[in-house]
């Protein structure tokens, strides 16, 4: 549900200030002229969709892209209350082939290359890739964050559906990993009719946020004995050298030109936080097999100080590491939920109580009030309305603990085994996997002879649709 781990959890301070931090946006091209769409027929139909600017284009061999903006109320109940530009992009392979709509949950790449997600290569489709609003670039200003709710953006995303629908009329798929994910089963919710079907991929589902039990459980059983041991020990061993390790942080930190003023406030409790969430990210991106690397309780200090940065990352906890992802702390805090894990085994060493939830770093004007009403309300739905709905986990994979139960109405539940947070059809069983894509090929409606008249591109990078975090 987030981009790097459990919590990421730091924040800089509330209003325009608060965004100061954010990566911001590389020089775009001017916008396509009018006269160049005059002259070009797909081009013609994106400029001609009212408030849908085109930023950039690509063109090359069964493909083209391009870097758009749309419109957007920033208040889709009000809409005279301004608006912002959201932006997307198009990957392009004919108009008479399935369109996936990826929500990554997040921002784009600040400059965006083209890229398919797993369903849109298994079905050679057409892709739109959307930033969430608030994040990076789509953003209002002023910033208003009430109007940073699941129903707004599902409303934002099902403009863009109704825009491009007049120029691709086929088989619409959603898809979405982590947030994104949660992001496309919202969209599902309230408006169940733009799209033929939904593969989320390790989408969380918090929906009784106190109740956390499941997480713990998770740690308590995932993998071997012997590796949980290992990794609640460096913790602790973390924890006990802190009047050492911490001043390694310092000095990174200065060296780096990093700061924690605006976010968590201290070195201290950004370190505490990282330790926190060591477990947690080891499960989250390695396997079972990387146990063998975890510093035994009588390494070094620089080892067990390296070993958790190279997992983790120490940055990340800064004010310049989590920028970006402020937009992400306001949704926890106020929809989403977070884990709240006991940590049972670092009790007696922890300083910082209730550290592991977001309005803990939040400053005072940021922090909302926790509504439970909107994921009860999704998860009813999902489990007792929805249809046409696939969700991937991984076995390893700690959001995987607390997840969707999908209905009985043409709707789907695989988990893969032996694998974290990057869990997809392509790591499913043999059986699963031929099941998975046999339902997503018939909901495309590929199974009714859908010819795509369109040269067969070049591969493409995969976009996982997962932010990184850690430096391995």
């Amino acid at each position: 549900m987030r981009a790097p781990s459990a919590l990421i959890l730091a924040v800089l301070t509330a209003g325009s200030a608060c965004m100061a931090g954010v990566i911001p946006a590389a020089a775009e091209p001017a916008p396509v002229s009018s006269a160049a769409a005059v002259e070009d027929e797909l081009l013609g139909k994106l400029t001609a969709i009212p408030g849908l600017t085109v930023v950039s284009q690509t063109r090359s061999i069964g493909y083209r892209f391009f870097v758009l903006r749309l419109t957007q109320p920033v208040d889709h109940r009000d809409p005279g209350r301004g608006t912002y530009q959201q932006r997307l992009t198009l990957l392009h392979r004919s108009a008479d082939a399935p369109t996936v709509l990826s929500t990554g949950g997040y921002s784009l790449p600040i400059t965006p290359r083209p890229s398919q997600t797993e369903p849109t290569r298994l079905l050679d489709a057409n892709q739109v890739s959307v930033e969430h609003r608030f994040f990076r670039t789509s953003r209002p200003d002023p910033m208003d964050w009430k109007k940073l709710d699941i129903r707004q953006e599902a409303d934002d995303e099902h403009r863009i559906v109704e825009a491009l629908k007049t120029i691709y009329t086929g088989r619409w798929i959603q898809t979405g990993a982590s947030k994104g994910g949660m992001a496309s089963v919202y969209h599902r919710r309230f408006y169940p009719d733009d799209v033929d079907g939904v593969v989320a991929y390790v989408t969380p589902n918090d929906r009784v946020n106190p109740s956390d039990r499941a997480y713990d459980d998770f740690f308590a059983k995932v993998a071997t004995r012997a590796c949980r041991t290992a990794l609640e020990n460096v913790q602790i061993e973390a924890l006990k050298r802190r009047k050492r390790l911490v001043p390694k942080l310092v000095r990174a930190a200065a060296l780096d030109g990093l700061t924690f003023r605006r976010s968590l406030g201290t070195p201290d409790r950004s370190f505490e936080l990282t330790v926190l969430d060591t477990a947690w990210v080891f499960w989250h991106y390695s396997r079972g097999t990387d146990c063998s690397e975890v510093p035994a309780t009588a390494a070094s200090d620089d080892e067990i100080y390296d070993w958790i940065d190279d997992l983790a990352d120490f940055s990340f906890n800064t004010d310049q590491g989590i920028a970006r992802y402020i937009p992400y702390y306001y949704q926890a805090a106020s929809q989403l939920g977070w884990p709240e894990l006991k940590f049972a085994h670092l009790r007696h060493l922890t300083r910082y109580p209730k550290l592991y939830q977001p309005n803990s770093v939040l400053p005072p004007e940021l922090r909302p009030k926790h509504d439970p009403k909107p994921m009860l309300d999704v998860d009813r739905w999902v489990r007792k309305e929805s249809s046409r709905m696939m969700f991937i986990y991984g076995e390893n994979d700690p959001w995987s603990a607390e997840r969707f139960t999908p209905s009985q109405n043409d709707s789907h539940l695989y988990v893969a085994p032996r694998i974290g947070h990057s869990a997809n059809i392509s790591w499913l069983s043999p059986a699963d996997r031929a099941a998975a894509i046999a339902t997503l090929e018939r909901w495309a409606g590929l199974s009714d002879g859908v010819t795509v008249n369109s040269p067969t591109p070049p591969p493409l990078p995969a976009d996982d649709m997962l932010p990184t975090r850690g430096k391995r």
